[in-house]
């Protein structure tokens, strides 16, 4: 079924209102350059395919790409890895009506607030794309395309999210390197090297061209080799290393919490495969398993030919099924397909921030609906306070976990119901009654317009969404707050506030709480 507005459609219209502003983004030379640029004639409004272009980059949008202007013309385009304030020649491959895509060939007056990136991967690899941007530069960044969005794709007025105090100022993250509590790295015939890099490239090495890493950026079958990635644990990393010398055919995931009890790490390493045969994954469970913090070895079994990490089956091949994580002072167990915040330490920051707009009164008298609750870490932080909580989320194993983690911590106030929230009817509300407060957190499609319309006719007194996506979530806010004309549907709702926080350092994702309150 299709969604109400997917992000193709929200990304011309984000570039074609958008007024740019300096902020920042990512950078590193990923072309041969270009000695001899040919510089368009100014009258040629609309470039073409292969043409070099004279570009100043002005801001951030969509997936950490620059938002650049032609000097002659103002014609937009967006360049991977561009920094703001970079005056640089770039080469059009692509065309979309209005706006057009480039690649970077030469750099001609280098970008402000550069540093050095610590790790030697960032300039080949797509996970942190802005490790050779400050820190500082990077939030402002963040907080700038919020603000954009919010005013460019939610239609709010730039005089209400910035004087009347709805745009919040972002929250930094403190921890900003090791970070991740899960990670996926995917094994391949062959490495992925960089084009700078293939002269030194040796085609007789044998098994040393077996790689063990991350997806070259726009590939899904070319992957960089990687025996350290600074996102996640060090003892993280000791499994890395190791599994990059046994080079093996298989995908790799491991989640690295603490135990609850000790405080020591714990680590479960997930080895998916297209078959279960665990006599070819003895050699690997025995010499993980030496590791003292792997306490976890499973084997998710996926027979399509799609590269993830979620299995059809699952084996338990050492130590649990497992492992332990606290939130907000409760206990959650985690499993290989569970979902689970990613950032455990600034997931702490968003659940207090989530606490503090559900502004639940706290006398044991208010429902809450969780939508999109995962394995229920939300609405379960909420349940010692609230009468009930009813959770909805599709996927079944979260569902299970939901309970699970309820009952372990000892929670008799919670249902969880599995169900996908992208295709209800009219009898979606009839088996709760009506929230006080809606939580509201999906993926980053974001809402179906089924789910917009029944909490329009709902009317909730308070909702509380959490994005991951603020371009979609503009979206939302505009058909919650404004309606949608077109439709015949009218909003119903006041955003009282929207704070960005970083989850993500390096990255170009940004998570965003905001709280609307019935007018």
């Amino acid at each position: 079924m299709a969604s109400i507005s997917n992000l193709t459609n929200i990304l011309p219209l984000h570039i074609r209102r958008f007024r740019p502003s300096l902020c920042t983004l990512s950078c590193s030379l990923a072309e041969d350059v270009d000695p001899k640029p040919s510089i368009p004639n100014p009258s040629s409004y609309f470039p073409k395919r292969g043409q070099t272009l004279e570009l100043v980059c002005e801001s951030l949008a969509f997936k950490g790409k620059g938002l650049c202007k032609v000097t002659q013309t103002g014609f937009v385009v967006l360049c991977d890895r561009a920094l703001p304030g970079e005056h640089f020649i770039g080469r059009v491959t692509r065309k979309k009506g209005n706006y057009a895509e480039v690649t970077k060939v030469k750099t001609l007056t280098p970008p402000r607030d550069i540093v050095d990136a610590p790790c030697v991967y960032s300039p080949y690899c797509g996970g942190c794309k802005t490790q050779n941007l400050s820190y500082e530069a990077q939030i402002r960044a963040k907080e700038e395309q919020a603000r954009d969005l919010l005013i460019h794709v939610g239609k709010f007025s730039r005089e209400l999210v910035q004087l009347h105090d709805v745009m919040k100022p972002i929250v930094p993250c403190d921890v900003q390197f090791h970070y991740r509590n899960k990670m996926e790295f995917s094994f391949g015939p062959q490495r992925w090297l960089p084009k700078e890099s293939l002269k030194d490239r040796n085609d007789d090495a044998g098994s040393e061209n077996y790689a063990l890493g991350l997806h070259a950026p726009g590939f899904f079958d070319k992957i960089l080799n990687v025996d350290k990635c600074l996102l996640q644990s060090d003892p993280a990393n000791k499994k890395l290393v190791w599994c990059v010398c046994s080079s093996v055919f298989l995908m790799y995931s491991e989640l690295n919490h603490r135990d609850v009890t000790t405080g020591l790490p714990e680590v479960m390493v997930n080895f998916v495969t297209s078959s279960y045969k665990p006599e070819m994954l003895k050699f690997l469970v025995d010499k993980v398993s030496t590791f003292p913090e792997v306490v976890s070895v499973v084997n998710n079994v996926n027979t399509s030919v799609g590269n993830t990490s979620v299995g059809e089956e699952e084996y338990t091949l050492y130590g649990k099924s497992s492992i332990t994580e606290t939130l907000r002072g409760l206990t959650f167990q985690i499993s290989a397909n569970s979902f689970f915040q990613t950032n455990t330490f600034q997931a702490e920051v968003l659940y207090k921030l989530i606490e503090d707009c559900a502004r639940v009164r706290g006398d044991g008298s208010e429902i809450v609906l969780d939508l999109f609750c995962g394995t229920g870490t939300i609405g379960l932080t909420l349940a010692r306070s609230v009468r009930h909580v009813y959770g909805y989320e599709v996927v079944p194993q979260a569902i299970t976990d939901a309970r699970l983690n309820a009952k372990i911590n000892g929670i008799q106030n919670a249902t969880f119901v599995q169900g996908d929230l992208n295709k209800i009817d009219e009898n979606f509300g009839k088996n709760f009654p009506k929230p006080d407060i809606v939580i509201s957190d999906p993926n980053r499609p974001g809402m179906h317009m089924k789910l917009i319309k029944f909490l329009l006719n709902l009317r909730a007194p308070r909702i509380v969404y959490v994005s991951c996506n603020p371009a979609t979530c503009a979206r939302d806010l505009d058909f919650l707050c404004h309606g949608v004309a077109e439709q015949n549907i009218k909003g119903c709702y006041k955003l009282i506030s929207l704070q960005p926080v970083d989850m993500f350092p390096h990255t170009p994702h940004i998570e965003c709480v905001c709280l609307l309150e019935l007018q």
